[in-house]
């Protein structure tokens, strides 16, 4: 054999387990798998039983309570404790799994179980917990995708798993070079649900070998089960956490617990940071140390959707806090260690300096913060600080601040939260295929001739006449009509339109709403198309130019949507308007989906859909909130969702490839940016002075006279406020005149005079004549760039050629001929020679009958053996040997030198040449011929 079979690799499975500390029992068939269960529960119970096992007839009763329950039951009856009402009626307690001491259970293997359900199966390898199966082991040879063995493991849950095998937890699956894990489920459980194993700098863990050393590790493999599993009560849900997860966890525990400090989990957007967040706050809420687990997130409209993720993970876990005395009431009950709310709600009680807050003076608090880049920058932070005296602050977010996109105050993440806990990139979880990665087309819809219309770069153009003209506005909404379908798959998903300002996006509604109303006249199904924003109450309509008011214009956006989907909301009830419309961006109701919902800022952050896989965006995006918009689209879901779809109506190239790069990089998590308080006083106290120079007293303002007088003061004022804004987040903050060298009262008054001056300046600018650059530009739309080739996206066109249609089976070779050339894939480069001859030598061979997939796969097992049998001779090296070096480092990814060297006749520099190409050969055979997924 030029390969390891399935059993070499099933027997070093086995051997590689046994030592690790699993006791090896032999186990046939049910029958005896019943039998090995009795007799552990016999034995852990010894001391409940009163030394009397149980008897035929009551293990046959507990077995009725127990055996062949719903997965899901399965794995409720396993971490719960059964009382059991013996035949002399005392009750004893069984507990089937120790969770609280992983590590004192008792751990078994074994393979090769046969079973005749509805079908016959013969299952890989079994581990056992207490005599339960709770890990499942399925192994294909390397070279075979690891696909087969997912697809194994699922005709086995269709036809197979009765019994005892629905304690199975998790399934493991590997052909040597690649190996996963999943949870188990009485649902469809879909290959996105398989996860890699990596350390805990995101390096993947994908030889079997290592894997089964990290993971499988009896204590590690029983922690898994009993701290990194969740069941999710409201979807009858077995869920298992991934990786980074777990790490994080135990990050945030051990500061939590061990120190006093603070820290934050930088893990991208769309990894599952509510997840992570939640098992955190579970695990910390049942720590005896701790006194309340608060869960902040910093706007009205997260509250509702972190609510229900939590309580997908543990059924009412948390209360919704509506109002404040809500949220009193929980901070002064004892017996709830968990609430979730938002930093304006805390801070508000806060402001009212309710008694509930004496208790936590003392009292031990730690804060979990959602999407803490948004949330905790500001006033409300140093309010809430002040009150927990002995508080702990966590943060969780996607993209953090850093030098290039601190905050207006200038700090960075790091500033607030101390030290970053752990990472997980966006480039780590797109190689995971934890989210998707991302497509993104930029389209031009303009030519000119002025080069630019930067207003930083050319002064005075009226860049508002380029990008709300009306031609240009109907050619990018025609344009969008056009390939929606074709984005969307038939309009199987949603799209979110990202537009600029109120104005644009409501001049979007209008011309989709012109297009839908053609489309219904020619008798074709228009777009569902939406809108939501907010709105300034006290909106200026600069002097009559803008003719209706943005609430007029929701206002009238709500009526339409009424009518087309049968509702009732105004401006009144626009928060149930907002739930609305996110239901139905998420999946729908009565089928009655919104296939474009147009917004400005609302729903591109914090919102997860999955069923999202479109943003068409014409509007500046930059560094956390463009990867924010864009990672609305990159949830994962089904085959037919293999990327987010980003639709660029602005040259955005640069701005997404530095937001990208500075999201891609752990350099800078620790870094503070701030300066210190006293730092901050002196710049203050200096600032001051200066302003004193241009305008003595806020009355002197007025007296300033030409726009360069007026200018000084303006930015004299502005250093002034700035510096305000940033000493107010420090605790030690409070506004002292003598210190600062200004009284509030004198400093409102400066800040009216600034607003004052600042509206004169701007109706000026306003007022002078713009250039308007119309006449040079040519509206047009074009594709500047489409930036995905791999291995998977090659060999799914080469499995889809039609056999049977000589001419389109040509046009297929020619384009994956065409992609290969093209391929800057590292993997893909690897297997294009290999699939280019298979294409030549077997493609014509094949018929209509033939599986490319299999004809595929054996070819490239012959050219492996080909291949060893070819350097064996070369080298004068045992073929058989040569196997056996291969079939190991496809195993455990180590090279035994001494191993090569005793089968290598020659002096010292014979062997160490020899050596050395044997390595290589080894190394390279193993990446060419592995698994492609």
């Amino acid at each position: 054999m030029s390969y390891q079979s399935e059993a070499a690799l099933e027997k070093e499975v086995m051997d590689r387990l046994i030592d690790l500390g699993y006791e090896h029992v032999s186990i046939l068939n049910d029958d005896q798998l019943k039998d090995n269960f009795r007799k552990i529960l016999n034995e852990r119970h010894i001391d409940k039983l009163n030394n009397e096992p149980l008897t035929d007839r009551e293990f046959e009763r507990l077995m009725t309570l127990i055996n062949g329950k719903s997965v899901f039951d399965s794995a409720k009856i396993l971490r719960d404790k059964l009382d059991f009402k013996r035949d002399d009626e005392t009750i004893v307690y069984f507990e089937f799994f120790n969770k609280k001491k992983w590590c004192q259970n008792k751990f078994q293997v074994t393979n090769q179980i046969a079973v005749n359900d509805k079908y016959k199966g013969r299952y890989d390898v079994t581990l056992l917990i207490n005599g339960l199966p709770i890990l499942q082991m399925e192994l294909k040879r390397s070279g075979i995708a690891i696909s087969e063995a997912f697809n194994q493991v699922e005709r086995y849950r269709r036809h197979n798993y009765t019994g005892l095998f629905r304690y199975v937890q998790l399934f493991v699956i590997s052909n040597g070079q690649e190996t996963r894990y999943y949870a188990n489920s009485d649902k469809d459980i879909y290959k996105s649900h398989m996860f890699y194993w990596s350390d805990v700098k995101n390096t993947r863990i994908n030889q079997l070998k290592a894997f089964i050393d990290d993971f499988l590790e009896p204590c590690h493999m029983s922690k898994m089960v009993a701290r990194y599993m969740i069941v999710n009560e409201t979807d009858k849900h077995l869920m298992v956490m991934r990786p980074y997860q777990v790490y994080a966890v135990e990050a945030l525990m051990n500061r939590a617990l061990e120190t006093n400090n603070n820290g934050y989990i930088w893990h991208t957007t769309g990894s599952g940071k509510t997840l992570t967040s939640f098992k955190c706050a579970q695990l910390l809420s049942e720590e005896e140390s701790i006194d309340k687990v608060i869960f902040l997130v910093d706007r009205k409209d997260l509250d509702g959707q972190t609510l229900s993720e939590f309580n997908k993970f543990q059924k009412d876990s948390v209360d919704q806090t509506t109002n404040t005395n809500k949220l009193i009431q929980q901070l002064a009950d004892k017996t709830k260690p968990l609430l979730i709310t938002t930093i304006q709600k805390l801070a508000n009680v806060v402001r009212r300096n309710d008694k509930v807050l004496e208790r936590y003076q003392t009292d031990k608090v730690v804060f979990i913060i959602d999407e803490c880049h948004r949330s905790q920058f500001g006033d409300m932070h140093r309010q809430i600080k002040a009150n927990f005296k002995n508080a702990q602050y966590f943060g969780f977010t996607g993209t953090p601040l850093f030098e290039e996109n601190k905050s207006q105050d200038g700090r960075s993440t790091a500033d607030i939260f101390d030290k970053c806990l752990h990472t997980y990139l966006i480039k780590d979880a797109i190689r995971d295929n934890n989210v998707l990665g991302f497509s993104v087309e930029y389209i031009q819809t303009f030519k000119n001739n002025v080069g630019t219309v930067n207003e930083e770069y050319v002064e005075d153009i009226n860049t508002d006449e380029v990008w709300m003209n009306d031609t240009r506005i109907e050619m990018v909404a025609r344009h969008i009509y056009k390939n929606h379908n074709k984005k969307t798959k038939d309009r199987q998903y949603s799209a979110i339109f990202a537009t600029a300002n109120i104005p644009m996006a409501m001049k979007y509604y209008e011309v989709f709403k012109k297009i839908n109303a053609e489309e219904i006249a020619a008798g074709r199904k228009p777009l569902n198309v939406a809108t939501i924003s907010t709105y300034q109450t006290n909106e200026d309509m600069r002097d009559g130019e803008v003719t209706e008011h943005s609430k007029d214009l929701i206002a009238n956006a709500i009526e339409d949507y009424n009518k087309l989907f049968n509702t009732n909301f105004n401006l009144e009830t626009f928060d149930n308007y907002f739930k609305d419309i996110s239901n139905r961006v998420k999946k729908g109701i009565k089928n009655e989906k919104i296939d474009i919902l147009i917004v400005v800022n609302m729903f591109l952050t914090g919102f997860d859909s999955k069923v999202l896989n479109t943003l068409y965006v014409d509007k500046n995006l930059q560094y956390h909130g463009l990867i924010q918009a864009y990672s609305r689209t990159n949830r994962v879901e089904k085959i037919t969702k293999p990327y987010g779809n980003i639709v660029c109506y602005r040259d955005l190239k640069k701005a997404t490839d530095d937001a990208i790069m500075l999201f891609s990089q752990t350099n800078d998590t620790d870094t503070v940016l701030s300066k210190t308080y006293d730092q901050y006083l002196r710049l203050f106290v200096n600032a001051i002075e200066e302003l004193y120079k241009v305008a003595p007293t806020p009355e002197s303002v007025d007296l300033l006279e030409g726009e360069t007088a007026q200018k000084e003061f303006v930015e004299a004022f502005r250093d002034v406020a700035n510096l305000m804004q940033k000493m107010k987040t420090f605790d030690e903050f409070e506004f002292d005149p003598i210190k600062l060298g200004i009284s509030v009262q004198a400093f409102e008054d400066y800040t009216s005079k600034y607003f004052a001056l600042y509206e004169e300046v701007k109706r000026k600018r306003e007022q002078k004549e713009k250039v308007s650059i119309l006449d040079d530009i040519d509206f047009e739309i074009d594709l500047l760039r489409n930036d995905i080739i791999n291995v998977d996206y090659i060999l799914n066109l080469l499995k889809s050629l039609n056999l049977e249609d000589k001419k389109e089976k040509e046009e297929g070779v020619k384009q994956i001929h065409r992609l290969l050339d093209i391929a800057d894939n590292e993997q893909l480069r690897l297997k294009a020679d290999l699939i280019r001859t298979f294409m030549h030598r077997v493609l014509p061979s094949l018929n209509k009958d033939d599986n490319i997939d299999d004809a595929y796969y054996n070819f490239e097992e012959q050219e492996k053996e080909k291949e060893i049998e070819t350097f064996s001779r070369d080298l004068a090296y045992p073929t058989q040997q040569l196997n056996r070096l291969v079939s190991e480092f496809e195993f455990s990814g180590n090279i035994n030198r001494n191993d090569i060297d005793r089968h290598i006749d020659g002096g010292l520099l014979v062997k160490r040449n020899k050596t050395k190409k044997i390595e290589s050969f080894i190394r390279e055979t193993t990446r060419k011929y592995g698994s492609v997924e």
